[in-house]
This record gives structure tokens, C-alpha cells and sequence, in this order.
């Protein structure tokens, strides 16, 4: 792994910042010393990157932002805050052109070695993402996102056994709201789905308008439902 961490892969996460305040930290501090440890970092100083989480809040009042949190060798990480834009309630999404492997080595990581993903949205005929089946065939992800979608009014999403992310938002959603978790054929569910949103740090709970030529209702009632469920308790998780 040493040559690996030389060469600069690294693993990293993405925080939303709500009015000064990190979302979910802990959360997101957890699964940094999870990926740090996957690709053979040190163990995290995890006191350290809370005190460069709060200088680099400190320098700016943000009332909607992200923090990137960066680990990339032994005892370095960098920090950095900035304002962004709120999402859109819908967007559309393109089917990416090759599968992810839900076998590789960095499967379920947040690393930094992001070409594939970068690749996927330039094929993706400008849509606003671009979600990928794994070789099975079955539904894995979106490029930086986690994908929900709705059958016969049940909400459901793939497994993390698919190689998708186990992304902070997808585990709060099933938490606060519910859902299965199952994995099932990409074509099967582009067809099938009554709703499909896409969740992340980032956009929240998003409904998708249209998934390559398929049109679906946007937002559905389910996701409506989500994301009003999104909207009151995120204030649980803000940190100081």
C-alpha cells in the first residue's frame, strides 16, 4: 500500500455546511478513518481534522456550503470550506457506458482516484448525473451520488453489496424514512420505477425527471415525502 498512498490516492468526504454548521460530521469522520484505513493510511487523528474542520469554518460564515476533507498520506489532511448553490428539486440522469466493479480494491470508497466518475458525466449527454450497473448487471450508483426509487409504492435502493457508496445521506434516508434494500437488474428499474431521487451530501434528496429517454413524475409522492422528512431533522445532526 505504501507505493499506492506515493502516488497520491487517497480518500476523502464531502460535508454540507448549513449556516456555519457541519452536517453529520461524526458520521462523516467515521467513514473517513473507515477509507483511510481500506487503502493503508495511519489511523485518523480524528481531534486534529475537527480542529482544521473548525479554522476553516471560522474564516468565512457560510449559510450553505461544504467542507472537503482530504487524506491523501501518513498525518496529511487538508481542509478546506466553500459556499455553494442549492441544488435543484429535479435533474435527469444518463445510464453510464461501462459497468463499476463491485470487486475492486476501492468498491464502496470515497477515494480520490475520480477519473471514471468525471468520464461517465462527460458521456452522460448532458444530464445532470450519470449512474453506473455494476457487472452484475444490477443497479449500483451515480457518480457522487446513491440512488432511491419507487415499485408498486415501495421505495427501495441497492445493496451495498452492489460496490456503491455507503453514503451518509443513503444510510440517514433509510434510517429516518425506511426502505429496502435490494439489488435488481439497471434496465429492470429504469422500466419499472414509478419515482427515482437521487440522495447525497450535496443535493439532498433529488427527484429525477428523466432517466435517458424515460420521463418519470418529478418530485413523486415518495420522494416528496423524503425530503420533507430530510428538511425536519437535518437540524439533528448540525454541529457547533
Amino acid at each position: 500500500m505504501k507505493a499506492q498512498v506515493a502516488a497520491g490516492d487517497g480518500v476523502f468526504e464531502a460535508v454540507k455546511v448549513v449556516e456555519g454548521r457541519p452536517f453529520a460530521l461524526d458520521l462523516h469522520l467515521a467513514r473517513l478513518a473507515h477509507g483511510a484505513a481500506a487503502v493503508g493510511l495511519p489511523p485518523l487523528d480524528e481531534d486534529g481534522v475537527r480542529r482544521q474542520v473548525a479554522d476553516a469554518l471560522a474564516g468565512e460564515h457560510l449559510p450553505l456550503g461544504r467542507l472537503r476533507i482530504t487524506c491523501t498520506g501518513p498525518g496529511v489532511v487538508t481542509v478546506t470550506a466553500s459556499a455553494m448553490a442549492a441544488h435543484p428539486e429535479t435533474t435527469t440522469v444518463a445510464t453510464a457506458p461501462w459497468p463499476r466493479n463491485e470487486r475492486a480494491a476501492l468498491a464502496g470508497l470515497k477515494a480520490t482516484a475520480y477519473a471514471e466518475n468525471v468520464l461517465a458525466l462527460a458521456h452522460a449527454r448532458g444530464a445532470g448525473e450519470a449512474v453506473f450497473a455494476n457487472l452484475a448487471g444490477d443497479l449500483c450508483e451515480g457518480t457522487t451520488t446513491n440512488v432511491f426509487y419507487v415499485v408498486d409504492g415501495e421505495l427501495r435502493t441497492p445493496t451495498l453489496a452492489s460496490g456503491c457508496l455507503p453514503g451518509v445521506t443513503r444510510a440517514l434516508v433509510l434510517e429516518w424514512y425506511g426502505g429496502r434494500e435490494v439489488d435488481e437488474p439497471i434496465a429492470t428499474v429504469r422500466e419499472r420505477a414509478d419515482e427515482v431521487f437521487l440522495v447525497s451530501t450535496t443535493r439532498d434528496v433529488q427527484g429525477v425527471i428523466r432517466w435517458d429517454e424515460r420521463e418519470l413524475p418529478a418530485p413523486g409522492p415518495v420522494t416528496r415525502e423524503v425530503a420533507a422528512t430530510w428538511r425536519r431533522r437535518e437540524a439533528e445532526l448540525l454541529g457547533p
